[in-house]
């Protein structure tokens, strides 16, 4: 499981499919899905979709990219989805997270980033 959460990690913004996962964990499809939902608490597919929106909301206070560039950068194929997404996780729509939020004050890395983790809704 670990193997496939951190090839999730690495290849974020490329397509990346069940199958794939599964044989990176040496399993079958079906048990990848069950196992790595009991061992992370989440689905393969939200975990993807939480690692791409963190990405973006990096993107999003760091650079001038407009939302459609950072949408397709992060791996999303639809700026709809992405946006809807992104307000499901973090709560509000890219261009309100932009416009709200300002790069931190010198604070170490490891901080700023388990701030700005977003949470998963229950």
């Amino acid at each position: 499981m670990l193997r496939a959460r951190d090839a999730m990690d690495r290849a974020y913004a490329e397509p990346l499919d069940i199958p794939a996962l599964a044989r990176i964990a040496h399993v079958s499809e079906a048990h990848f899905i069950r196992t790595f939902r009991a061992t992370f608490g989440e689905t393969p597919h939200r975990y993807l979709q939480r690692r791409r929106v963190e990405r973006a909301m990096y993107l999003l206070v760091r650079t001038d990219q407009p939302v459609t560039e950072i949408c397709h950068a992060v791996g999303f194929g639809s700026l709809g989805t992405f946006s809807r997404t992104f307000r499901d996780i973090v709560g509000e729509p890219p261009s309100a997270y932009r416009t709200r939020r300002t790069v931190p004050a010198a604070v170490p890395n490891c901080f700023i980033k388990a701030w700005m983790r977003p949470s998963i809704p229950t």
